[in-house]
């Protein structure tokens, strides 16, 4: 190429703007992104639902939720460079469709293997989705109107698993698990006639794809076992009891071996299907770790929060959806205040206060949450939580492009959610198994003074059995035994909740450090001028 025509393409590639209102382009990149991700959270209330309508066992309704996750996962990463073949806008607008005409079959599904095969369907369209929205809305705003952005998107990817439980408790209770998949259908037309009529490629991205098409088969087929066996491992380790299952061991060293063998091959690949050399931008790797801790403490909490109310305190799964409802409209109303500041403070030290409110959240609910916590308690310390949450979302992603060439914000945006919901996966299957083993830890400890040379627990026996005395004195006190022995289980399942929140806690702050690795973000901009 010429001097004079690599100049005529800089300036043109310079002087590309999207030819349409940019919020409305965000808007409509953002409505399918938010259907997907409030699909997953609602599938998993749901899930109950559809194991008795499909006549099958809670163990294998579960592979409902780890085929979409797998697949998911698979994708995420693969999504910039399947961009760069297809075209962004037509790659999106695929995976919307997919998703959409996927959530009709998951809704019509007439039995289990076949529901399965259609959520892995609807994962590998709804894994596109919200790497291609990021990248969208990088490459359409300016850098000093990014943070702003980003809040849109936050409001999709945050919000999301908050509402769904409620929304998803609503649907079953009141209709069918079957719509939960079909109320997709209509957004998903919507997203893709709005996609086609705003959405386009800019310059640099169609300059890409002319290159021509050269296929990375093995560091694809490393990447899709290496992941898959992941997800497996994280979704099901609990419930097999970790490496005391064959199979569990197998598929964490596939995991293992996998991971670090296409990380390596793609950093001499010339043309490699993931671009592992973004790590070597060292503000890109720390914003990637920071969100792998925000999916973390994120989805641990929407998980152990509704669990704690309805198992300890006997709230309805629609009370414990309304409970953590309010965290959601708050994240909504700070979620552009954030936008707003980023374009005036340094993203850095947003982040940092953002960590240490989560972490000051988090030892809330460690200090005030216990057996007679009431619900106005509970609702507050997830407000706070998701306030917390804003201040991490929007400066995390913004700040991760902040030194990155445009031409790799499609990858960036792959990679990026692919750690956001690798620690998503992390956190859900490291807080139940933490759950269940220091349930037991506190269940030994509580038991051992429960016996008859405490004076303690004899007067509790007497206590209790004078309330059952009209069955007889025998009968009253294997009742009173009965009830303690529930009361301890109550108190060290509580406990160990505590320590679930402690945990989280120490974790946030235990990322601060990481946050001044970062480079400072150019002056002026919530995220880099290319």
């Amino acid at each position: 190429m010429s001097d004079q025509a690599a100049a005529l393409q800089t300036n043109t590639e310079s002087s590309w703007t999207p030819g349409h209102n940019l919020w409305l382009i965000a808007l409509t990149v953002t409505i399918a992104t938010f259907m997907e991700v409030l699909d997953t959270s609602v599938a998993n209330v749901a899930l109950p639902h559809i194991a008795g309508g499909l006549a099958a066992s809670q163990d294998e309704s579960s592979w409902v939720l780890t085929s979409y996750l797998v697949s998911n996962a698979i994708v995420l990463p693969l999504s910039g460079w399947l961009s760069s073949i297809f075209g962004r806008k037509r790659f999106y607008m695929t995976c919307v469709a997919l998703f959409t005409v996927s959530s009709f079959l998951c809704g019509i599904a007439p039995s289990l293997p076949l529901l399965i095969l259609f959520r892995v369907l609807q994962g590998i369209g709804g894994g596109g989705l919200q790497p291609s929205e990021q990248a969208i809305l990088a490459d359409t705003f300016p850098p000093a109107k990014r943070g702003m952005a980003f809040a849109v998107y936050a409001m999709a990817v945050v919000v999301a698993p908050a509402l769904g439980p409620t929304i998803g408790g609503w649907i079953t209770d009141n209709y069918s698990w079957r719509w939960i998949f079909f109320m997709n259908i209509p957004f998903g037309v919507l997203s893709v006639s709005l996609t086609s009529l705003l959405v386009s490629d800019p310059p640099w991205l169609k300059n890409k794809k002319a290159g021509g098409v050269k296929v990375d088969y093995i560091g694809f087929g490393l990447l899709a076992l290496g992941l898959g066996a992941l997800q497996i491992v994280l979704d099901k380790g609990e419930r097999e009891d970790w490496f005391d299952t064959r199979y569990i061991v197998v598929l964490t060293v596939i995991a293992a071996v996998c991971l670090v063998a296409v990380y390596f091959w793609e950093l001499r690949h010339k043309n490699p299907i993931v671009e592992v050399r973004l790590f070597a931008d060292r503000t890109f790797l720390m914003a990637c770790i920071m969100l792998f801790m925000v999916g973390f403490v994120l989805y641990a909490t929407t998980l152990l929060l509704p669990q704690l109310a309805q198992t300890l305190m006997g709230y309805t799964a629609e009370l414990a959806g309304l409970m953590i409802m309010p965290g959601g409209f708050a994240l909504i109303l700070t979620l552009p205040l954030v936008g707003f500041l980023l374009s005036r403070y340094d993203a850095r030290i947003m982040i940092a206060f953002g960590l240490l409110m989560l972490a000051v959240s988090m030892s809330f609910m460690a200090h005030r949450f216990d057996l007679d916590v009431d619900f106005r308690t509970m609702m507050w310390a997830r407000v706070f939580q998701s306030v917390s949450l804003a201040f991490l979302f929007i400066p995390i992603n913004t700040a991760a492009y902040s030194y990155l060439p445009r031409e790799k914000n499609n990858t960036a945006s792959g990679l990026i959610n692919l750690f956001r919901n690798i620690g998503a996966s992390v956190g859900i299957s490291f807080v139940t198994t933490m759950l269940a083993r220091r349930a037991q830890f506190h269940q030994s400890v509580l038991a051992a003074h429960a016996n008859a040379y405490s004076g303690q627990f004899r007067g509790a026996v007497q206590g209790a059995s004078q309330l059952f005395l009209s069955g007889g004195a025998v009968a009253a006190q294997q009742q009173s035994y009965g009830q303690l022995y529930g009361s301890i289980l109550r108190q060290s399942n509580m406990i160990a909740y505590l320590d679930n929140f402690w945990m989280l806690g120490i974790s946030a702050l235990a990322v601060i450090p990481f946050v001044f690795l970062m480079k400072r973000p150019p002056k002026g901009a919530s995220a880099a001028a290319h």
